[in-house]
């Protein structure tokens, strides 16, 4: 199994400090002594030979740390004993073992932690196991993602094991091209490729990784590709390259199996037809990577606490409001760290400062510390791991003033106030400072904007936008800053504008981005709604996606990755509506 990761060595763990007196030798020290002891020989009662290296011991410090050297040194025949031989374990290892045992600290690498791991776990100290797999798991990387997945399973640490196949399946497309990719069996690729937890874009890369790692090794692997080949989602493919890069790819067409395979995926992409209850594991989208959340907002004339989830693999919203939560609206959300931050907002009878958590593992919510001012309208963005909380409206006044949570501290600062006072603005984070965009300040909406560096602690004026801007959404992407919609003061807006902060001015146009832009209901200046639009960025188009449940504005939206629930938040695969080939007539009309 190879490794390519970083030789840095692990943080070191402190040791747990005694309450003693200010003039009482700690643990620490004590360790030191004793590593000092056996670097120069003293005290020693015993040698530890391995191979044809010797270390001098002591054995109750040995004794101490593992019921190992605590049978070894006890066994009648050997009471006496001064030399005791250890095999199976190389010289350099057994200094590193030693290392651990007396300092708690041990220098590792990827070159060193598997024979460490090894060591420890014949020598039975699982405070050196736990070590290693801990490092492990904070060097994971594509390269060495499958090695620490298969050698977890040899050393049985299922927490390694679990992340490492979450790791597999979350960078799949970025793990297909590394060498230890290669290395997996068939049984073991498939296992990869059949799940719904897969993260990719498209079915593409998937095949390409199949064709991939059967070339590898051609005479020996071609004989599993049928199989392999069963396992790709090909109906979601589009027939450009069906055509092109599957049917014509000569493991395929050579092989009368997989032309039957991809013969049928292009008839069940062509000929489905909603409603009749049929599965088909061609058809069957795998779970989203990433989920778009609608929190919160104003429906019906009264504030709601729904929470719904937008699953774009199965353009389906799931519903998963927690009832208990308080109703808000006119808030912001933000996720950092697995939880879903909402800062401040309004339910008809009180202007929040309040922030609430809602951890995404465990579904729970959680009081956090308030702010130092109530604000509803309020922009809210996240930077390196803090949460910033900038103007809005508390009850009295549009506001200026700013401010930024340390989640770890639990604890809100003043930062310095924008050069003018604004809500229902909108801002996005881009190099290491924050755009802020648009607004009402309590006279008239506003086009200008202003950018927040935190290492100066300062607010700059940028270009004015073309259009003035209230409710606006604010994007960053593609070394752009993108405003859209919103209220001119008279009308609500559909077009879109563009900031580039190298050039210092606005354009029109959308074009340039890669990714795909979701706007979720709002106030059309009749009344809430519930359309749903993405825009292509490839494309250059808009579209219609499925609309949430909620008529409603003033809502929040924020996207989640990487929890290891993901699936609680997406569409039950097996209660989709199901899509059926009609194999009797290509005519046939919708049951």
């Amino acid at each position: 199994i190879g490794w390519r990761v970083s030789t840095a060595s692990t943080k070191r763990h402190k040791p747990h400090q005694l309450h003693t007196s200010s003039s009482a030798p700690t643990p620490q020290i004590y360790k030191t002594l004793f590593a000092e002891m056996r670097r120069t020989n003293m005290f020693c009662d015993a040698v530890l030979k391995v191979e044809d290296d010797e270390f001098p011991i002591h054995k109750v410090i040995l004794c101490s740390s593992s019921s190992y050297f605590r049978a070894m040194f006890e066994n009648g025949d050997h009471l006496h004993n001064r030399d005791f031989t250890i095999g199976g374990i190389s010289p350099e290892v057994m200094s590193l073992v030693l290392d651990f045992i007396y300092t708690g600290n041990v220098n590792l690498s990827g070159s060193n932690v598997q024979a460490l791991v090894l060591a420890a776990d014949m020598l039975l100290l699982e405070n050196l196991v736990e070590f290693c797999f801990d490092y492990m798991e904070r060097h994971m990387y594509p390269e060495n993602c499958i090695g620490i997945w298969k050698f977890s399973d040899v050393i049985i640490s299922p927490t390694t094991r679990h992340l490492a196949w979450r790791y597999i399946l979350r960078n799949f497309e970025e793990v297909a091209v590394c060498d230890e990719f290669l290395q997996l069996t068939g049984q073991e690729l498939t296992s990869v490729i059949e799940t719904d937890e897969l993260n990719v874009k498209s079915e593409a890369p998937v095949f390409d990784a199949i064709v991939h790692w059967t070339n590898h090794a051609l005479e020996e692997r071609k004989g599993e590709f049928p199989q392999l080949l069963t396992k790709v989602r090909l109906s979601l493919m589009t027939f450009s390259y069906m055509r092109r890069n599957v049917m014509q790819n000569a493991l395929v067409e050579t092989n009368y199996d997989c032309m039957n395979t991809v013969v049928e995926a292009m008839e069940v992409a062509h000929n489905v037809f909603a409603g009749r209850r049929f599965s088909n594991p061609l058809l069957r989208p795998r779970l989203p990577g990433a989920i778009l959340l609608a929190i919160g907002g104003w429906s019906g004339g009264d504030p709601t606490n729904g929470i719904e989830a937008y699953d774009c693999k199965a353009n389906r919203w799931v519903d998963v409001t927690i009832p208990e939560e308080r109703p808000r609206a006119y808030h912001g959300a933000v996720f950092l760290d697995g939880s879903v931050y909402c800062v401040g907002g309004f339910d008809r009878m009180e202007h929040f400062s309040s922030v609430r958590r809602l951890d995404m593992r465990a579904r729970t919510w959680h009081e956090m510390a308030p702010m130092y001012h109530r604000r509803c309208y309020v922009s809210v963005t996240v930077l390196h791991d803090r949460i910033y909380a900038m103007g809005g409206y508390n009850g009295q006044v549009r506001l200026s003033a700013a401010e930024v949570f340390d989640p770890k501290a639990n604890r809100w600062s003043l930062i310095a106030p924008m050069s003018e006072q604004r809500s229902d603005a909108n801002c996005a984070t881009f190099n290491d400072e924050i755009y802020i965009c648009g607004g009402f300040n309590g006279r008239e909406c506003l086009q200008t904007a202003e950018c927040y560096s935190p290492e100066t602690n300062q607010w700059n004026a940028i270009a004015p936008m073309i259009t003035r801007r209230s409710g606006v959404a604010v994007i960053a992407h593609a070394n752009k800053i993108y405003a859209v919609g919103g209220f001119d003061g008279n009308v609500r807006l559909r077009s879109v504008e563009a900031y580039n902060p190298s050039t210092r001015r606005c354009n029109f146009g959308i074009e340039v981005l890669d990714d795909r832009i979701f706007v979720a209901g709002g106030f059309n200046g009749f009344t809430t709604i519930d359309d749903v639009e993405c825009y292509d960025l490839l494309l250059d188009k808009w579209t219609r996606v499925r609309d949430m449940g909620i008529l409603r504005s003033a809502l929040t939206c924020c996207v989640i990755s990487g929890l290891p629930n993901m699936s609680d938040y997406a569409v039950s695969r097996d209660a989709l509506p199901v899509l059926v080939m009609n194999t009797e007539s290509s005519d046939e009309e919708p049951n």
